[in-house]
């Protein structure tokens, strides 16, 4: 979630085999999706003389407005891709802006007709795909264009990378990173300890009653990543149910979060809080302090995330601590799906408007962030893999966290999934509120239910959004 030009072997092949394979699943999901007809405009504005080196044809001089999420990432990598474009562009300047709410920043562009030229669609606060893909660019010139090593770009990406950015046909998002979602933990504080990697919310819960016994927590949280909770949940709730879960929660179906694995995950979960076992005031805490008082202070022992959360509390990490990921737990030896299997998929969903003043240079940008060198800068930086092939080595830069990614892509073999209504509809906000309650301890599985439903049922029902059928 790149190293060298050494050729690939055998273990270089299976990963890269097996990140294909998370690619390819995930993607599989959107492949078969289907809504109601749009159309993407484009824009006039004029351009620069397209050529092998300038396949979009940026104009010179130009400014490339790049907005990009300001999150676990960072935006340096973005930074180095800006640089890129400049030394191959000549006259071309890049401005990279960072921000923590894409929604409120920049919906108030797109009605204008303002927007910027590519942007990092991304975080709790990002723009539901559905309420502006008629305002995107298709990108398929992106990804048929060469890099900047000379190689066409479709050459160098995983398998089914376009897939879950596709829509009524149109490939309009392109996902940069590829996340695995965890449960994650300090190797080395188990192993002090003589912990067991829980696999099942019975497990979850004894585990906590050890972790009391040394004074510390299960789980914490903080109040802006309290919907993290959420993504295990489902991710739990999959595997022991299955597609049927799935394409309940992806079609919005009436009573969707009332199946049985959802509510048998829910009242895990609901055991673990009422025994006291998660670091109360969650909802008062800003998530990345949350996040450091499992990392650095180790006040609790679990901590649901993406892959992305090495990097981001990198500076706020224990020195010795041995991150690593495992499997989201399973609710029985039931399951449809067993324990290994893994939620992964392509995130950091980069766009281009289609209104923008520089359409081909937030493009060209895209172009930079394919090249080989940005991939590896990302890779080594971020510690996590882009969709460019072969950039991570066995050792994963000496990352206990990347290198669990690689061991958990391994050992889920096929058996690996993912969804998109949530970023689709733009639900995380309101959902936010309903799981910070839970977790506080202030509603119950009920309450939980209905406010989920509330939030799935109002999108469902409204007529102005358009909607994806899942199969």
């Amino acid at each position: 979630m790149d190293i060298t030009s050494r050729p690939l072997g055998r273990r270089d092949f299976l990963r890269g085999s097996l990140a294909a394979a998370a690619l390819a699943a995930t993607g599989s999901l959107a492949a078969c999706a289907t809504s109601g007809t749009g159309t993407t405009s484009q824009s006039s504005a004029p351009a620069g003389q397209v050529s092998d080196t300038n396949p979009f044809g940026v104009k010179s001089p130009s400014t490339v407005d790049a907005v990009i999420f300001k999150g676990g990432y960072g935006i340096d990598y973005a930074e180095f891709a800006g640089k890129q474009v400049e030394a191959k562009q000549q006259g071309v300047t890049v401005k990279v802006t960072p921000t923590t709410k894409v929604a409120q920043t920049l919906q108030p562009r797109f009605v204008a007709g303002n927007p910027p030229d590519v942007i990092d669609n991304s975080g709790a606060g990002l723009i539901g795909i559905n309420t502006i893909r008629d305002q995107l660019a298709e990108l398929n010139d992106v990804i048929e264009a060469k890099n900047y090593e000379g190689t066409v770009i479709k050459d160098t990406l995983y398998p089914g990378v376009m897939n879950p950015g596709t829509f009524d046909g149109k490939f309009i998002v392109l996902n940069y990173a590829l996340t695995v979602y965890a449960l994650w933990y300090s190797a080395s504080l188990f192993e002090q300890n003589g912990w067991t990697v829980p696999k099942t919310y019975d497990e979850m819960l004894a585990l906590g009653e050890k972790a009391k016994s040394k004074g510390k927590y299960l789980l914490g949280w903080g109040k802006e990543a309290a919907t993290y909770y959420q993504t295990m949940a489902i991710g739990s709730a999959i595997k022991e149910g299955g597609d049927e879960v799935r394409l309940a929660l992806e079609n919005l179906k009436p009573d969707c979060w009332s199946l049985p694995p959802i509510q048998d995950v829910f009242n895990g979960m609901k055991k673990i809080i009422d025994a006291g076992y998660i670091k109360p005031g969650g909802s008062g805490t800003v998530f990345t302090a949350a996040q450091a008082q499992w990392s650095d202070a180790e006040q609790f022992i679990l901590y649901p995330s993406g892959g992305w959360i090495e990097n981001e509390m990198k500076d706020q990490t224990k020195s010795g601590f041995k991150m690593t990921g495992a499997p989201e737990p399973v609710v029985s030896s039931n399951s449809k799906m067993p324990w290994e299997a893994l939620h992964s998929t392509a995130g950091e969903g980069y766009i281009v408007p289609s209104q923008g003043k520089n359409v081909a240079g937030g493009k060209e940008f895209l172009r930079a962030m394919l090249s080989k060198d940005a991939a590896v800068n990302f890779a080594k930086t971020k510690l996590s893999s882009t969709i460019v092939k072969g950039t991570v080595p066995a050792d994963g830069f000496g990352s206990t966290a990347l290198q669990s990614q690689i061991q958990m892509l391994e050992k889920a073999g096929s058996n690996i999934f993912s969804w998109n209504f949530v970023d689709l509809y733009g639900m995380n906000t309101d959902q936010l509120v309903v799981w910070n309650s839970f977790l506080s301890g202030d509603s119950d599985v009920a309450k939980l239910t209905k406010g989920l439903q509330d939030i799935t049922d109002k999108v469902a029902k409204d007529d102005s959004i358009k909607k994806v059928q899942v199969s």
